[in-house]
Protein backbone atom coordinates (compact mmCIF):
# COMPACT_ATOMS: atom_id res chain seq x y z
CA UNK A 1 0.00 0.00 0.00
CA UNK A 2 1.47 3.36 -1.03
CA UNK A 3 1.11 5.70 1.95
CA UNK A 4 2.85 8.82 0.70
CA UNK A 5 4.28 10.76 -2.19
CA UNK A 6 7.70 12.33 -2.32
CA UNK A 7 7.94 16.11 -2.24
CA UNK A 8 11.64 16.52 -2.89
CA UNK A 9 14.42 15.96 -0.35
CA UNK A 10 13.60 18.92 1.91
CA UNK A 11 13.06 17.68 5.50
CA UNK A 12 9.74 18.54 7.15
CA UNK A 13 10.98 20.86 9.92
CA UNK A 14 7.48 21.53 11.26
CA UNK A 15 6.60 17.87 11.69
CA UNK A 16 10.05 17.18 13.16
CA UNK A 17 9.58 19.92 15.75
CA UNK A 18 6.23 18.54 16.96
CA UNK A 19 7.65 15.00 16.89
CA UNK A 20 10.70 15.85 19.02
CA UNK A 21 8.57 17.71 21.60
CA UNK A 22 6.13 14.80 21.82
CA UNK A 23 8.74 12.51 23.32
CA UNK A 24 7.57 9.63 21.11
CA UNK A 25 9.96 7.32 19.34
CA UNK A 26 9.42 6.60 15.65
CA UNK A 27 8.13 3.16 16.53
CA UNK A 28 5.69 4.55 19.09
CA UNK A 29 4.30 7.10 16.61
CA UNK A 30 3.91 4.34 14.01
CA UNK A 31 1.97 2.20 16.52
CA UNK A 32 -0.25 5.17 17.44
CA UNK A 33 -1.02 5.84 13.77
CA UNK A 34 -1.87 2.19 13.09
CA UNK A 35 -4.07 1.99 16.16
CA UNK A 36 -6.00 5.14 15.29
CA UNK A 37 -6.37 3.97 11.69
CA UNK A 38 -7.95 0.74 12.94
CA UNK A 39 -10.36 2.77 15.07
CA UNK A 40 -11.37 4.68 11.95
CA UNK A 41 -11.80 1.49 9.93
CA UNK A 42 -8.79 2.22 7.69
CA UNK A 43 -7.39 -1.29 8.03
CA UNK A 44 -5.21 -0.86 4.94
CA UNK A 45 -2.88 1.46 6.86
CA UNK A 46 0.29 -0.27 8.05
CA UNK A 47 2.96 2.16 9.21
CA UNK A 48 6.46 1.37 10.50
CA UNK A 49 9.54 3.29 11.66
CA UNK A 50 10.96 3.65 8.16
CA UNK A 51 7.70 5.24 6.98
CA UNK A 52 7.79 7.73 9.87
CA UNK A 53 11.39 8.56 8.99
CA UNK A 54 10.35 9.32 5.40
CA UNK A 55 7.59 11.66 6.62
CA UNK A 56 10.17 13.53 8.70
CA UNK A 57 12.43 13.64 5.63
CA UNK A 58 9.70 15.35 3.60
CA UNK A 59 7.44 12.64 2.18
CA UNK A 60 3.78 13.70 2.09
CA UNK A 61 1.54 10.93 3.48
CA UNK A 62 -1.82 10.34 1.87
CA UNK A 63 -5.17 10.70 3.64
CA UNK A 64 -6.23 9.72 6.23
CA UNK A 65 -2.74 9.86 7.75
CA UNK A 66 -2.46 13.71 7.87
CA UNK A 67 -5.76 13.84 9.78
CA UNK A 68 -4.64 11.05 12.09
CA UNK A 69 -1.35 12.82 12.82
CA UNK A 70 -3.26 16.05 13.49
CA UNK A 71 -5.50 14.25 16.01
CA UNK A 72 -2.62 12.45 17.71
CA UNK A 73 -0.52 15.59 18.19
CA UNK A 74 -3.60 17.59 19.25
CA UNK A 75 -4.33 15.05 21.98
CA UNK A 76 -0.66 14.81 22.99
CA UNK A 77 -0.30 18.56 23.49
CA UNK A 78 -3.87 19.34 24.56
CA UNK A 79 -4.44 21.91 21.82
CA UNK A 80 -5.62 21.90 18.21
CA UNK A 81 -2.66 21.12 15.90
CA UNK A 82 -3.93 21.61 12.32
CA UNK A 83 -2.59 19.51 9.48
CA UNK A 84 -0.96 22.59 7.98
CA UNK A 85 1.08 23.24 11.17
CA UNK A 86 2.59 19.79 10.73
CA UNK A 87 3.87 20.82 7.32
CA UNK A 88 1.44 18.42 5.64
CA UNK A 89 -1.11 18.92 2.90
CA UNK A 90 -4.71 18.20 3.80
CA UNK A 91 -7.21 16.87 1.30
CA UNK A 92 -9.31 19.53 -0.39
CA UNK A 93 -12.71 19.81 1.22
CA UNK A 94 -15.69 21.58 -0.27
CA UNK A 95 -16.91 24.34 2.10
CA UNK A 96 -20.50 23.19 1.53
CA UNK A 97 -19.78 19.58 2.41
CA UNK A 98 -17.28 19.93 5.23
CA UNK A 99 -16.71 21.58 8.56
CA UNK A 100 -19.51 22.67 10.87
CA UNK A 101 -21.16 25.47 8.90
CA UNK A 102 -24.24 23.48 7.90
CA UNK A 103 -27.73 24.57 6.75
CA UNK A 104 -30.14 25.25 9.64
CA UNK A 105 -33.13 23.56 8.02
CA UNK A 106 -35.04 20.41 8.96
CA UNK A 107 -34.74 18.39 5.69
CA UNK A 108 -31.01 19.10 5.39
CA UNK A 109 -30.47 18.22 9.05
CA UNK A 110 -32.18 14.87 8.55
CA UNK A 111 -30.14 14.16 5.41
CA UNK A 112 -26.83 15.13 7.03
CA UNK A 113 -27.41 12.96 10.10
CA UNK A 114 -28.50 10.03 7.93
CA UNK A 115 -25.42 10.30 5.70
CA UNK A 116 -22.97 10.77 8.56
CA UNK A 117 -24.32 7.88 10.62
CA UNK A 118 -24.35 5.63 7.55
CA UNK A 119 -20.68 6.41 6.97
CA UNK A 120 -19.85 5.87 10.65
CA UNK A 121 -21.56 2.48 10.63
CA UNK A 122 -19.55 1.51 7.53
CA UNK A 123 -16.18 2.20 9.17
CA UNK A 124 -15.41 -1.37 10.10
CA UNK A 125 -16.16 -2.69 6.63
CA UNK A 126 -14.98 -0.18 4.03
CA UNK A 127 -12.80 2.35 5.84
CA UNK A 128 -15.18 5.22 4.99
CA UNK A 129 -13.98 8.43 6.65
CA UNK A 130 -16.35 11.03 5.24
CA UNK A 131 -15.52 14.48 3.94
CA UNK A 132 -16.03 16.38 7.16
CA UNK A 133 -13.57 14.88 9.65
CA UNK A 134 -11.50 17.98 10.34
CA UNK A 135 -11.53 19.76 13.68
CA UNK A 136 -13.05 23.25 13.69
CA UNK A 137 -12.02 25.90 16.21
CA UNK A 138 -12.13 29.67 16.66
CA UNK A 139 -14.55 31.70 14.52
CA UNK A 140 -14.89 28.74 12.14
CA UNK A 141 -16.66 26.91 14.97
CA UNK A 142 -18.28 29.64 17.06
CA UNK A 143 -19.85 31.81 14.35
CA UNK A 144 -21.95 29.01 12.74
CA UNK A 145 -23.15 27.95 16.21
CA UNK A 146 -24.48 31.44 16.86
CA UNK A 147 -27.13 30.83 14.21
CA UNK A 148 -28.70 28.37 16.64
CA UNK A 149 -30.50 31.42 18.07
CA UNK A 150 -32.05 32.51 14.77
CA UNK A 151 -35.81 31.64 14.75
CA UNK A 152 -36.90 28.80 12.50
CA UNK A 153 -38.70 29.66 9.26
CA UNK A 154 -42.43 29.10 9.10
CA UNK A 155 -43.41 25.40 8.92
CA UNK A 156 -44.72 25.79 5.38
CA UNK A 157 -41.28 26.76 4.15
CA UNK A 158 -39.62 23.73 5.72
CA UNK A 159 -41.96 20.84 5.02
CA UNK A 160 -40.35 17.43 4.93
CA UNK A 161 -40.84 15.15 1.91
CA UNK A 162 -44.17 13.35 1.83
CA UNK A 163 -43.99 9.69 2.88
CA UNK A 164 -44.19 6.89 0.37
CA UNK A 165 -47.72 5.50 0.29
CA UNK A 166 -48.05 2.29 2.27
CA UNK A 167 -44.32 2.21 3.13
CA UNK A 168 -44.72 2.29 6.92
CA UNK A 169 -47.67 2.70 9.29
CA UNK A 170 -47.88 5.87 11.31
CA UNK A 171 -45.58 6.07 14.34
CA UNK A 172 -47.63 5.58 17.50
CA UNK A 173 -47.21 7.44 20.77
CA UNK A 174 -46.21 4.22 22.63
CA UNK A 175 -43.50 3.58 20.02
CA UNK A 176 -42.16 7.09 20.52
CA UNK A 177 -42.24 6.56 24.30
CA UNK A 178 -40.16 3.42 23.80
CA UNK A 179 -37.60 5.32 21.68
CA UNK A 180 -37.23 7.88 24.47
CA UNK A 181 -36.84 5.12 27.08
CA UNK A 182 -34.19 3.44 24.92
CA UNK A 183 -32.23 6.69 24.84
CA UNK A 184 -32.33 6.80 28.65
CA UNK A 185 -30.99 3.22 28.76
CA UNK A 186 -28.12 4.09 26.41
CA UNK A 187 -27.23 7.02 28.64
CA UNK A 188 -27.02 4.72 31.69
CA UNK A 189 -24.77 2.30 29.85
CA UNK A 190 -22.44 5.12 28.86
CA UNK A 191 -22.07 6.34 32.46
CA UNK A 192 -21.46 2.82 33.79
CA UNK A 193 -19.26 1.32 31.07
CA UNK A 194 -17.72 4.14 29.04
CA UNK A 195 -18.22 5.17 25.45
CA UNK A 196 -16.49 2.23 23.79
CA UNK A 197 -19.07 -0.39 24.68
CA UNK A 198 -22.22 0.81 22.93
CA UNK A 199 -21.15 3.64 20.60
CA UNK A 200 -22.03 1.84 17.37
CA UNK A 201 -25.37 0.72 18.83
CA UNK A 202 -26.30 4.35 19.46
CA UNK A 203 -25.15 5.39 15.99
CA UNK A 204 -27.34 2.64 14.55
CA UNK A 205 -30.33 3.77 16.60
CA UNK A 206 -29.74 7.37 15.49
CA UNK A 207 -29.69 6.27 11.85
CA UNK A 208 -32.99 4.43 12.33
CA UNK A 209 -34.62 7.52 13.88
CA UNK A 210 -33.59 9.70 10.94
CA UNK A 211 -35.43 7.25 8.68
CA UNK A 212 -38.56 7.96 10.72
CA UNK A 213 -37.97 11.69 10.26
CA UNK A 214 -38.09 11.27 6.50
CA UNK A 215 -41.81 10.56 6.88
CA UNK A 216 -44.61 12.96 7.67
CA UNK A 217 -45.88 13.21 11.26
CA UNK A 218 -48.08 15.59 13.26
CA UNK A 219 -46.10 18.65 14.38
CA UNK A 220 -45.95 17.66 18.07
CA UNK A 221 -44.73 14.16 17.26
CA UNK A 222 -42.24 15.55 14.75
CA UNK A 223 -40.72 17.75 17.43
CA UNK A 224 -40.48 14.82 19.84
CA UNK A 225 -38.73 12.80 17.15
CA UNK A 226 -36.24 15.62 16.60
CA UNK A 227 -35.74 15.71 20.38
CA UNK A 228 -34.89 11.99 20.42
CA UNK A 229 -32.59 12.58 17.45
CA UNK A 230 -30.81 15.42 19.27
CA UNK A 231 -30.31 13.32 22.40
CA UNK A 232 -28.99 10.33 20.42
CA UNK A 233 -26.66 12.54 18.36
CA UNK A 234 -25.38 14.16 21.57
CA UNK A 235 -24.76 10.70 23.04
CA UNK A 236 -22.97 9.57 19.88
CA UNK A 237 -20.80 12.68 20.13
CA UNK A 238 -20.13 12.19 23.84
CA UNK A 239 -19.17 8.54 23.36
CA UNK A 240 -16.93 9.46 20.40
CA UNK A 241 -15.26 12.06 22.63
CA UNK A 242 -14.83 9.46 25.36
CA UNK A 243 -13.02 7.02 23.05
CA UNK A 244 -10.78 9.73 21.55
CA UNK A 245 -12.51 10.37 18.19
CA UNK A 246 -12.48 14.14 18.58
CA UNK A 247 -13.45 15.21 15.07
CA UNK A 248 -16.27 12.68 14.90
CA UNK A 249 -17.48 13.86 18.30
CA UNK A 250 -17.57 17.48 17.19
CA UNK A 251 -19.60 16.65 14.09
CA UNK A 252 -22.17 14.73 16.13
CA UNK A 253 -22.42 17.61 18.61
CA UNK A 254 -23.07 20.06 15.76
CA UNK A 255 -25.73 17.78 14.28
CA UNK A 256 -27.29 17.37 17.74
CA UNK A 257 -27.56 21.15 18.07
CA UNK A 258 -29.29 21.34 14.69
CA UNK A 259 -31.77 18.65 15.76
CA UNK A 260 -32.40 20.38 19.11
CA UNK A 261 -33.25 23.55 17.20
CA UNK A 262 -35.80 21.65 15.11
CA UNK A 263 -37.23 20.20 18.33
CA UNK A 264 -37.56 23.78 19.61
CA UNK A 265 -35.73 22.69 22.78
CA UNK A 266 -33.40 25.50 23.85
CA UNK A 267 -32.30 23.84 27.14
CA UNK A 268 -31.30 20.67 25.27
CA UNK A 269 -29.38 22.79 22.76
CA UNK A 270 -27.62 24.50 25.67
CA UNK A 271 -26.63 21.10 27.03
CA UNK A 272 -25.14 20.14 23.66
CA UNK A 273 -23.18 23.42 23.61
CA UNK A 274 -21.90 22.69 27.13
CA UNK A 275 -20.39 19.42 25.87
CA UNK A 276 -18.80 21.28 22.98
CA UNK A 277 -17.41 23.67 25.59
CA UNK A 278 -16.01 20.73 27.57
CA UNK A 279 -14.34 19.39 24.44
CA UNK A 280 -12.72 22.75 23.74
CA UNK A 281 -11.40 22.89 27.32
CA UNK A 282 -9.92 19.43 26.77
CA UNK A 283 -8.20 20.74 23.61
CA UNK A 284 -7.05 23.91 25.44
CA UNK A 285 -9.21 26.21 23.35
CA UNK A 286 -10.46 28.05 26.43
CA UNK A 287 -11.64 31.19 24.62
CA UNK A 288 -13.76 29.04 22.28
CA UNK A 289 -15.10 27.18 25.33
CA UNK A 290 -16.11 30.43 27.00
CA UNK A 291 -17.89 31.70 23.90
CA UNK A 292 -19.78 28.43 23.54
CA UNK A 293 -20.97 28.36 27.16
CA UNK A 294 -22.02 32.01 26.98
CA UNK A 295 -24.00 31.19 23.86
CA UNK A 296 -25.64 28.32 25.74
CA UNK A 297 -26.49 30.56 28.70
CA UNK A 298 -27.94 33.29 26.50
CA UNK A 299 -29.99 30.88 24.41
CA UNK A 300 -31.48 29.04 27.38
CA UNK A 301 -32.08 31.96 29.76
CA UNK A 302 -35.78 31.18 29.51
CA UNK A 303 -36.84 27.57 29.98
CA UNK A 304 -33.71 26.01 31.47
CA UNK A 305 -34.12 24.42 34.89
CA UNK A 306 -32.00 25.48 37.86
CA UNK A 307 -29.95 22.28 37.51
CA UNK A 308 -29.18 23.08 33.87
CA UNK A 309 -28.27 26.68 34.72
CA UNK A 310 -26.01 25.45 37.53
CA UNK A 311 -24.23 23.09 35.14
CA UNK A 312 -23.66 25.95 32.67
CA UNK A 313 -22.22 28.17 35.43
CA UNK A 314 -19.90 25.29 36.39
CA UNK A 315 -18.66 25.04 32.80
CA UNK A 316 -18.22 28.81 32.68
CA UNK A 317 -16.03 28.52 35.78
CA UNK A 318 -13.92 25.86 34.07
CA UNK A 319 -13.40 28.11 31.05
CA UNK A 320 -12.42 31.11 33.18
CA UNK A 321 -10.06 28.92 35.23
CA UNK A 322 -8.25 27.77 32.12
CA UNK A 323 -8.00 31.39 30.97
CA UNK A 324 -6.35 32.24 34.30
CA UNK A 325 -9.10 34.61 35.48
CA UNK A 326 -9.61 33.77 39.19
CA UNK A 327 -12.13 36.52 40.00
CA UNK A 328 -14.56 35.50 37.23
CA UNK A 329 -13.96 31.82 37.94
CA UNK A 330 -14.86 32.20 41.62
CA UNK A 331 -17.96 34.19 40.76
CA UNK A 332 -19.13 31.47 38.36
CA UNK A 333 -18.46 28.82 41.05
CA UNK A 334 -20.60 30.76 43.53
CA UNK A 335 -23.39 31.11 40.96
CA UNK A 336 -23.26 27.37 40.20
CA UNK A 337 -23.54 26.50 43.88
CA UNK A 338 -26.31 28.98 44.61
CA UNK A 339 -28.35 27.95 41.57
CA UNK A 340 -27.94 24.26 42.34
CA UNK A 341 -29.67 24.79 45.69
CA UNK A 342 -32.82 25.63 43.72
CA UNK A 343 -32.66 22.42 41.66
CA UNK A 344 -35.81 20.31 41.42
CA UNK A 345 -35.45 16.86 43.01
CA UNK A 346 -38.64 15.54 41.41
CA UNK A 347 -39.00 13.71 38.09
CA UNK A 348 -39.91 16.89 36.20
CA UNK A 349 -36.37 17.46 34.89
CA UNK A 350 -35.29 15.95 31.55
CA UNK A 351 -33.19 12.82 31.91
CA UNK A 352 -30.17 14.29 30.13
CA UNK A 353 -29.49 16.74 33.00
CA UNK A 354 -30.12 14.39 35.93
CA UNK A 355 -26.47 13.33 35.86
CA UNK A 356 -25.58 16.75 37.29
CA UNK A 357 -25.72 15.82 40.94
CA UNK A 358 -24.04 17.31 44.00
CA UNK A 359 -21.12 15.00 43.22
CA UNK A 360 -20.76 16.43 39.69
CA UNK A 361 -21.01 20.01 41.00
CA UNK A 362 -18.29 19.34 43.56
CA UNK A 363 -16.16 17.72 40.88
CA UNK A 364 -16.48 20.69 38.51
CA UNK A 365 -15.67 23.11 41.36
CA UNK A 366 -12.58 21.09 42.26
CA UNK A 367 -11.41 20.93 38.66
CA UNK A 368 -11.90 24.67 38.27
CA UNK A 369 -9.70 25.42 41.30
CA UNK A 370 -7.16 22.83 40.19
CA UNK A 371 -6.97 24.44 36.74
CA UNK A 372 -6.55 27.82 38.42
CA UNK A 373 -3.68 26.37 40.45
CA UNK A 374 -1.85 25.33 37.28
CA UNK A 375 -2.69 28.61 35.51
CA UNK A 376 -1.21 30.43 38.53
CA UNK A 377 2.07 28.53 38.57
CA UNK A 378 0.95 25.60 40.76
CA UNK A 379 -0.56 27.89 43.39
CA UNK A 380 -0.96 26.07 46.75
CA UNK A 381 -3.87 28.38 47.60
CA UNK A 382 -6.04 27.12 44.73
CA UNK A 383 -4.89 23.53 45.31
CA UNK A 384 -6.16 23.86 48.89
CA UNK A 385 -9.50 25.17 47.62
CA UNK A 386 -9.79 22.25 45.23
CA UNK A 387 -9.08 19.49 47.74
CA UNK A 388 -12.25 19.54 49.94
CA UNK A 389 -14.50 19.77 46.87
CA UNK A 390 -12.72 16.83 45.23
CA UNK A 391 -12.85 14.79 48.44
CA UNK A 392 -16.59 15.42 48.67
CA UNK A 393 -17.09 14.43 45.00
CA UNK A 394 -15.13 11.18 45.42
CA UNK A 395 -17.04 10.29 48.60
CA UNK A 396 -20.41 10.88 46.91
CA UNK A 397 -19.47 8.85 43.82
CA UNK A 398 -18.19 6.03 46.05
CA UNK A 399 -21.47 5.96 47.97
CA UNK A 400 -23.46 5.94 44.73
CA UNK A 401 -21.35 3.06 43.39
CA UNK A 402 -21.95 1.06 46.55
CA UNK A 403 -25.71 1.66 46.56
CA UNK A 404 -26.37 1.30 42.82
CA UNK A 405 -26.93 -2.07 41.23
CA UNK A 406 -25.13 -1.05 38.03
CA UNK A 407 -22.21 0.73 39.68
CA UNK A 408 -23.61 4.24 39.28
CA UNK A 409 -21.65 6.84 37.36
CA UNK A 410 -18.56 4.65 37.33
CA UNK A 411 -16.65 6.72 34.77
CA UNK A 412 -17.15 9.94 36.74
CA UNK A 413 -15.97 8.14 39.87
CA UNK A 414 -12.81 7.01 38.08
CA UNK A 415 -12.12 10.46 36.61
CA UNK A 416 -12.42 12.10 40.00
CA UNK A 417 -10.15 9.55 41.65
CA UNK A 418 -7.62 10.49 38.98
CA UNK A 419 -8.35 14.15 39.71
CA UNK A 420 -7.68 13.54 43.42
CA UNK A 421 -4.45 11.74 42.51
CA UNK A 422 -3.44 14.80 40.46
CA UNK A 423 -4.17 17.09 43.41
CA UNK A 424 -1.87 14.98 45.59
CA UNK A 425 0.84 15.52 42.97
CA UNK A 426 0.15 19.23 42.96
CA UNK A 427 0.57 19.25 46.75
CA UNK A 428 3.69 17.06 46.44
CA UNK A 429 2.16 14.06 48.20
CA UNK A 430 3.36 11.01 46.20
CA UNK A 431 1.91 8.40 48.58
CA UNK A 432 -1.52 10.01 48.38
CA UNK A 433 -1.20 10.00 44.60
CA UNK A 434 -0.37 6.29 44.51
CA UNK A 435 -3.31 5.39 46.74
CA UNK A 436 -5.91 7.27 44.64
CA UNK A 437 -4.39 6.19 41.34
CA UNK A 438 -4.46 2.56 42.49
CA UNK A 439 -8.21 2.80 43.15
CA UNK A 440 -8.65 4.44 39.75
CA UNK A 441 -6.91 1.50 38.04
CA UNK A 442 -9.44 -0.89 39.57
CA UNK A 443 -12.29 1.14 38.06
CA UNK A 444 -10.55 1.83 34.76
CA UNK A 445 -10.30 -1.90 34.06
CA UNK A 446 -14.12 -2.01 34.06
CA UNK A 447 -14.45 0.84 31.55
CA UNK A 448 -14.17 1.14 27.78
CA UNK A 449 -13.07 4.78 28.02
CA UNK A 450 -10.02 6.11 26.23
CA UNK A 451 -10.42 9.34 28.18
CA UNK A 452 -10.10 7.59 31.56
CA UNK A 453 -7.18 5.45 30.40
CA UNK A 454 -5.29 8.41 28.92
CA UNK A 455 -5.81 10.62 31.98
CA UNK A 456 -4.57 7.84 34.21
CA UNK A 457 -1.47 7.28 32.09
CA UNK A 458 -0.72 11.00 31.79
CA UNK A 459 -1.07 11.56 35.53
CA UNK A 460 1.10 8.52 36.27
CA UNK A 461 3.76 9.76 33.84
CA UNK A 462 3.83 13.12 35.66
CA UNK A 463 4.24 11.30 38.97
CA UNK A 464 7.17 9.26 37.67
CA UNK A 465 8.77 12.43 36.30
CA UNK A 466 8.55 14.20 39.67
CA UNK A 467 8.80 11.30 42.13
CA UNK A 468 10.51 8.52 40.20
CA UNK A 469 12.56 7.61 43.28
CA UNK A 470 9.52 6.98 45.52
CA UNK A 471 8.73 3.27 45.85
CA UNK A 472 4.94 3.72 45.89
CA UNK A 473 5.04 5.68 42.63
CA UNK A 474 7.33 3.16 40.95
CA UNK A 475 5.09 0.28 42.00
CA UNK A 476 1.97 2.12 40.79
CA UNK A 477 3.59 2.73 37.39
CA UNK A 478 4.49 -0.96 37.09
CA UNK A 479 0.99 -2.01 38.07
CA UNK A 480 -0.54 0.35 35.51
CA UNK A 481 1.65 -1.05 32.75
CA UNK A 482 0.81 -4.63 33.71
CA UNK A 483 -2.92 -4.29 34.36
CA UNK A 484 -3.90 -1.60 31.87
CA UNK A 485 -1.53 -1.84 28.89
CA UNK A 486 -2.10 0.62 26.11
CA UNK A 487 -3.51 -2.00 23.77
CA UNK A 488 -6.33 -2.55 26.30
CA UNK A 489 -7.62 0.98 25.77
CA UNK A 490 -11.13 1.36 24.42
CA UNK A 491 -11.91 1.29 20.74
CA UNK A 492 -14.96 2.72 19.03
CA UNK A 493 -17.23 -0.30 19.31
Amino acid sequence: MVEGVQSGKCPNAQLSSWFVRSGWSKGELARQVNRRARQLGAHHISTDTSRVRRWLDGEQPREPIPRILSELFSERFGCVVPVEELGLRSAHRSPAASGVDLPWAAPQTVTLISEFTRGDLMLGRSGFLGNSLAMAAGPELVEPMQRWLVPNPSPAAEELPAPAVGERPDLSAPELDLLEQTTVMFRRWDAQCGGGLRRKAIVGQLHEVTELLEEEHPERMQRRLFGVTAELAELAGWMSYDVGLQTTAQKYFVLALHAAKEADDRPLGAYVLSNMCRQMIHLRRSEDALELVHLAQYGSREGATARTQSMLYAMEARAYANLGQPGKCKRAVRMAEATFEEADETDSEPDWIRFFSEAELCAETAHSYRDLAYASGRSPTYASLAQPAMERAVALFAREAAESEGGGHRRSYALNLIGMAGLHLLRREPKGFASCAGEAIDLAKLLRSERVHNKLRTTAASAVHEFGDVADVVELSRRLEAELPEEAAAVAG
